[in-house]
């Protein structure tokens, strides 16, 4: 694909077709979270909608950060918080490994059966984690080794910083691919 340079107005998604930021901006303190982190989750699947083999092409060299390493990197990250630490499952990630602790970007390979794989793990990861926030205390606790003891509150507010930082790579790496900006 060719990037074609446009001005930032011409290309934000007008208001009325964003399915984003629909949240609650009033209310208790789940909904918030829970709303915040879901328009973050969405803002990932936009950033990344209409490509397929698009996904895996990398930022620049050296870097291995691509679009396709970014759902393969967060399906990991919800896997780990809300299975792992949270529901205290045995839940070892999908795509890296403490042979291959970057196996979720440097294994983020073009090809359909790749990018549905990363799509599918990351769906369930997040169906997974959504349930499990709906049914449980804000207050629960589970240890991690990196932060130690952690809230599902903290994980919630963790997971939002997390998409937001990632979803402004995506940004880049969007611009990148075929020149689209603001969505």
């Amino acid at each position: 694909m060719t990037t074609t340079p446009r001005s930032r107005a011409e290309i934000f998604v007008r208001a009325e077709e964003d399915g984003r930021f629909r949240g609650p901006a009033t209310g208790d303190e789940r909904q918030m979270l829970v709303g915040f982190l879901a328009d973050q989750r969405a803002t990932l699947e936009l950033k990344c909608t209409g490509l397929d083999a698009e996904l895996s092409r990398r930022s620049v060299e050296p870097s291995t950060l691509s679009l396709l390493g970014l759902v393969r990197h967060l399906a990991d990250v919800e896997r780990h918080w809300f299975r792992e630490i949270l529901a205290r499952q045995d839940a070892a990630p999908r795509f890296s490994s403490p042979a291959d602790p970057d196996g979720d970007f440097d294994g983020a390979d073009s090809g359909p059966e790749a990018v549905e794989e990363a799509w599918a793990a990351w769906r369930a990861e997040v169906e997974f984690a959504d349930r499990f926030a709906a049914g449980a205390s804000l207050d629960i606790e589970g240890h991690d080794a990196w932060r130690g003891t952690v809230s599902l509150r903290w994980v919630l507010i963790h997971m939002i910083e997390e998409y937001a930082r990632h979803n402004g790579h995506a940004d880049l790496l969007r611009e990148r691919i075929d020149g689209a900006i603001g969505i």
